[in-house]
């Protein structure tokens, strides 16, 4: 059988790797409707620091995360 190249054992091994993490690292679950969501703060377009739980007790907060929406293409 023909061992394979360098590179690519390197590059199946990274893999088996990062797949080996996948269970360890927490991934965000789906909330009910009615739910709470956990509280979190994140830099806004200004800079300053804005936490979820700034809007308690308003009628509706909308959430919208964009990811390279602006980047080179």
């Amino acid at each position: 059988m023909r061992r394979l190249p360098k590179h690519i054992r390197n590059l199946w091994l990274l893999g088996a790797l990062l797949a080996s993490a996948l269970p360890v690292v927490g991934m965000a679950q789906a909330l009910d409707v009615g739910e709470q969501a956990p509280d979190f703060t994140l830099p806004s377009t200004t800079g300053e620091q804005i936490s979820l739980s700034q809007f308690q007790g308003k009628k509706l907060v909308l959430l919208e995360f964009h990811i390279d929406d602006f980047g080179a293409n």
